[in-house]
């Protein structure tokens, strides 16, 4: 079917790709690990409950742990072996989770489920449970509740948008297993009950789409390349026009997004009964010798991965005799040309503190970042200049948050900044001329929410442009009001007794009252 192009979306950033790196290198498989360190926190929701004890044997895609509600997913192990510790550890994300340790033994004993011939939906919604199945964009939502809407959809939408930085596993994927997503891609629409199948690809994958211009019954839609075009409700309205308000779910607009990874899994799941647990993967960035992209287990060593690529690039430190100006062997050495590591893509991922993590269903990369790359530079106060709000693809006002919850105000962070609707894909920290921390605002906003079950703000259009939050205040008219701006700041900070709950929004506050006086006089 002949591509088409797609909708534009208003905001979003332009990135440097950085895909060059890797996007040539054919995927290879990294051999299994001696030892593999299991995280049952594998998908968005709750951990998986561990059905293994110290001592006993595995098979490879054996069942280790079993989902734990809904919002949640099995896992499986990965290698064969003895589980030789079920303990908790430091995860990627700095919180402690749950791990079984599984030692090889070297046999690669597989236990896989029975493959399905002629599978009915019922059959492919159960397999894609039992499998373990979870969203491979990032979110890691389990893709069994996806394909189980409370609303009828009539349109799944596959995402091959890849539009983080330096990430190349999707492009690889697309061109080497193009069939197994096709196949992958009619097994979930038939288990929702859609004819229509539309895959999003961005226009820098032009090898990509053509493959995907075979098929008859899937519609390649050329999507610009901006950021964050991979993000749900952006794919959403480009390829169908169909908008997802703030606080619905894409099933409420009748479409079902799944990644194209996903759906090579649900082939594999339905057609050899095999369980998700390995998954391709990009190493990559300037700081790594080999940039590659690999077939890698979860429960693998960061560490193990990048020595596989080579390990880390070096600079020459040469240190000069200050007496007579001359070097010799002894005053050279070398460092590690690495600034930052992360797990992940550059906008939306983990920056690593050691190599001693582990990966999980939903590790898209391994990116080692050198100076020149890495966002290094010390935070400056805020300019006021509006760039984060001008390239917010949600049209929030990500500068409220940050002012509020730096003053421990976050109740008002959330409501000024309309917080609970930011996707949190960072194109408002990138732009920041004054690099602040924006992203880390949102999210300690976002879990202080959260931890009082506090419900989605309200987010109705205030404004002329109809943004969710307006840079100045506006009467039901649409005229600017001037007086009340001092009275809402003032409302918004006090408590109930009138007090103000923090220094340095009282300090603030007064002096924008003195500059009102003076522009008054």
């Amino acid at each position: 079917m002949k591509a088409i192009k797609g909708k534009p979306f208003f905001a979003g950033i332009h990135v440097r790709g950085k895909k060059s790196l890797a996007c040539g290198h054919r995927t290879e498989i990294m051999p299994e690990p001696a030892e593999a360190y299991i995280s049952l926190s594998q998908s968005l929701g709750k951990p998986a409950v561990a059905v293994v004890v110290k001592g006993q044997k595995v098979k490879e895609g054996e069942l280790i742990a079993k989902a734990d509600g809904a919002i949640s997913s099995n896992v499986f192990a990965s290698i064969s072996g003895e589980v030789t510790d079920v303990r908790q550890l430091t995860g990627a994300n700095g919180c402690s989770e749950t791990y079984i340790v599984i030692k090889g033994d070297g046999t690669c004993e597989k236990a896989y489920l029975p493959p399905l011939n002629g599978p009915s939906a019922e059959e492919i919604k159960a397999r894609i449970k039992d499998c373990g199945i979870v969203g491979l964009g990032g979110a890691g939502f389990p893709a069994a509740v996806k394909v189980a809407p409370r609303t009828a959809v009539d349109t799944l939408i596959l995402n091959g948008a890849e539009c983080e930085p330096y990430l190349t596993c999707d492009h690889r994927l697309m061109l080497e297993n193009t069939d197994e997503i096709a196949r992958g891609a009619r097994y979930i629409a038939k288990a929702l009950g859609v004819d229509k199948i539309i895959i999003g690809i961005e226009a820098n994958k032009p090898d990509c789409i053509e493959m995907f211009e075979r098929y008859d019954d899937i519609q390649p839609v050329i999507l610009k390349k901006q950021y964050p075009m991979g993000s749900e409700k952006h794919l959403i309205y480009v390829t169908t026009g169909r908008k997802v308000g703030i606080g619905k779910l894409p099933a409420d607009s009748g479409v079902v997004v799944q990644n194209v990874a996903t759906a090579f899994a649900v082939c594999e799941a339905v057609e050899k009964g095999k369980p998700l647990y390995e998954r391709i993967l990009t190493v990559s960035g300037e700081g790594v010798k080999q940039p590659k992209n690999l077939w890698v287990r979860a429960g693998t060593c960061v560490k193990d991965i990048v020595d596989f690529c080579g390990g880390e690039v070096t600079e020459q430190i040469i240190k000069k005799d200050l007496q007579t100006a001359e070097t010799d062997d002894e005053n050279q050495t070398e460092k590690s040309a690495v600034k930052k590591v992360v797990q992940g893509g550059p906008m939306t991922g983990l920056a690593l503190a050691t190599y001693d993590v582990y990966t999980h269903k939903t590790t898209s990369g391994i990116l080692l970042l050198t100076k020149k790359e890495a966002a290094a530079e010390e935070p400056t106060p805020c300019l006021n200049c509006g760039m984060c709000a001008d390239a917010c693809p949600m049209h929030l006002m990500p500068m409220q948050t940050a002012f509020y919850s730096a003053a421990g105000d976050f109740d008002t962070a959330a409501k000024l900044g309309n917080t609970l609707a930011c996707i949190e894909c960072g194109a408002c920290e990138f732009i920041c001329p004054a690099k602040r921390p924006l992203i880390q605002a949102i999210r300690k906003t976002k879990a202080y929410v959260r931890s009082k079950e506090a419900p989605l703000p309200d987010a109705k259009p205030v404004d002329q442009k109809g943004r969710s939050a307006p840079t100045v205040p506006l009467t039901e008219d649409g005229k600017i009001v001037e007086k009340p701006v001092m009275q809402k700041i003032d409302e918004s900070v006090k408590n109930s007794e009138g007090e103000l709950k923090n220094a340095a929004v009282e300090k603030i506050t007064e002096e924008v009252k003195k500059q009102a006086e003076k522009e008054e006089k």
